[in-house]
């Protein structure tokens, strides 16, 4: 008996919202990032190999120091996709996506000082019971 409850409780942890929302952005992620990963690797880098003459600069900024090398273009070459990866993900998700919801509010008729005005009605109660607390003092 116990057994079962314990998988009742399981299967319905597992079943709730969050818990499958989070596995399918997950899932999401990692494929999203892939195609990041690949518009990267094999067309923003390339690109940049072109206009430089190298596919990263790993080899540049070289220091040694008593036989330790410092390698400064390791950081360079992680920052500079770091840099494509978060323009990459801007241009191609994230500025659509604002520009759909931008389009389809717009089609609603709700205009972005609509959607500020209208207050969450649990935070003008709590509002209400702030200032009547307030007037009590």
């Amino acid at each position: 008996m116990y057994a079962l409850n314990m998988l009742k409780g399981f299967r319905d942890f597992i079943m709730k919202g969050n818990v499958v929302d989070l596995a399918v952005a997950v899932v999401i992620g990692a494929a999203f990032g892939a195609v990041v990963t690949a518009l990267v690797d094999n067309i923003l880098m390339p690109l940049i190999a072109a206009l430089v003459g190298s596919p990263n600069f790993d080899a540049f900024l070289l220091v040694d120091i008593n036989g330790v090398e410092i390698k400064f273009g390791v950081f360079l070459t992680a920052l500079v996709n770091f840099l494509l990866i978060a323009a990459a993900v801007y241009f191609a998700l994230v500025l659509p996506m604002n520009k759909a919801t931008e389009m389809l509010n717009r089609k609603r008729g709700i205009t972005a000082e609509e959607e500020e005005a209208e207050p969450d009605p649990q935070l003008a109660l709590l509002e209400q019971i702030r200032d009547e607390l307030k007037s009590l003092r």
